[in-house]
C-alpha cells in the first residue's frame, strides 16, 4: 500500500505519541461528498485545487463501475429541490464556503477544509475512495502535522505494527463528524447537486450521476474488513542509492488481503476497531438518507 500521495503511513519514531487527526467524512453530509471524507487522513503536501481529470475504473478492488443510463438510480430531487440560481461549478467557490459555514460554523470550515475547488475535490475524492489510490492533492480537507505512529523499527525478530496510539488521533474529529446534523446537511447536499454533477461528468462520466456512485461508495466501505489490531506493516523495498526523503510513503500491510483493499477500505482499517464502527455508524446513516430508490419502494 504505498501511498504515494497520500502519506497516511507517516511513522514517527516507534512508541511516540499521537494527537488526534482529520476524518473526513460526514462533510460529506454537509453537502453530499459521502460521509468518507471525515473518515480520510489528511495530505501532507499543500494540496492544490485538481483539475477536472478523466478517468476509469481500473481497481479489482473498487465497486462495480456504474452502468449508462437514462435517469439515475437514486435521484436526488426526492430528498430536497436543487438550487435553481447556483453559479458554475467553477465559480461555485464563494457560495458554496458561506453556506458551509452556515451550516457547520465558519470557525470549523476554516480549519479543517479547503474550500478552493471543494466541489471538484469533494468528487473527484468520493470516486477515488473505492479505488487503490485516493490522491491527497485531491482531498477537501486541510493538511494537519501530526505523523502517523509505528511501534517497531524493522530490526531484529520484532514485528513493525501500527501503533495503537494512533487510535487517539481520530476520536475528536469522529466527535465532530457525529454532531453534523444530518437533516440539514443533506437537504444542503440536494440543494447543491446540481454542482457536483457537473463535477462527476467532468472527470468523465456525462451519462452518470454522482449520487449513485455516492451510494455504491457508501456500501464499499461497509464491506472494509474489521481485522483486530496490532496490524503488521512493512516498508517496500527500494533498490536505488538515492536516499529517500520521505520513507514513510513506503510503508504497506504485511497481510497481502489487506495490502489489496481500495483506498478507502485501508483507510478504515488504519483507524482501528472501535473508530471503525464509529465510522461506519455514519457511513450507514448517510447511505439510509442518500439512498433514495430505497426510499422511494412501497411499503409492505
Amino acid at each position: 500500500m504505498p501511498e504515494n500521495e497520500t502519506a497516511e503511513f507517516r511513522p514517527a519514531p516507534p512508541r511516540a505519541s499521537s494527537t488526534p487527526w482529520i476524518i473526513a467524512a460526514v462533510l460529506a453530509c454537509a453537502v453530499g461528498a459521502g460521509a468518507a471524507w471525515w473518515f480520510w487522513l489528511r495530505p501532507v503536501e499543500a494540496p492544490v485545487a485538481p483539475p477536472p481529470v478523466a478517468s476509469a475504473p481500473e481497481a479489482p478492488v473498487a465497486p462495480p463501475p456504474m452502468p449508462e443510463a437514462s435517469g439515475p438510480q437514486n435521484p436526488v430531487d426526492a430528498l430536497a429541490p436543487a438550487d435553481t440560481a447556483l453559479p458554475a461549478v467553477a465559480e461555485s467557490d464563494k457560495r458554496v464556503a458561506e453556506l458551509l459555514a452556515e451550516l457547520l460554523g465558519s470557525d470549523k470550515v476554516a480549519s479543517f477544509l479547503l474550500t478552493e475547488g471543494f466541489v471538484r475535490r469533494v468528487v473527484a475524492t468520493v470516486d477515488n475512495l473505492g479505488r487503490a489510490q485516493a490522491p491527497s492533492r485531491m482531498w477537501p480537507v486541510q493538511p494537519m502535522p501530526q505523523r502517523f505512529v509505528v511501534d517497531g523499527d524493522g530490526e531484529g525478530d520484532a514485528p513493525t505494527t501500527i501503533a495503537t496510539t494512533n487510535a487517539a488521533r481520530y476520536s475528536a474529529f469522529l466527535t465532530f463528524a457525529e454532531a453534523v446534523p444530518l437533516e440539514p446537511a443533506v437537504a444542503l447536499y440536494a440543494r447543491l447537486y446540481p454542482l457536483f454533477q457537473q463535477a462527476y461528468e467532468e472527470l468523465g462520466y456525462p451519462k452518470r450521476y454522482f449520487n449513485d456512485r455516492l451510494v455504491a461508495v457508501l456500501d464499499h466501505l461497509l464491506l472494509a474488513p474489521e481485522p483486530k489490531s496490532p496490524l503488521r506493516v512493512k516498508l517496500t523495498p527500494v533498490n536505488t542509492d538515492v536516499p529517500n526523503l520521505r520513507p514513510w510513503v513506503r510503508y504497506e500491510f504485511v497481510d497481502p488481503a489487506l495490502e489489496s483493499l481500495s483506498s478507502g477500505q485501508k483507510i478504515l482499517v488504519r483507524m482501528g476497531p472501535a473508530n471503525q464502527a464509529r465510522a461506519k455508524a455514519l457511513v450507514r446513516d448517510l447511505r439510509k438518507r442518500v439512498a433514495t430508490s430505497e426510499l422511494q419502494l412501497p411499503q409492505r
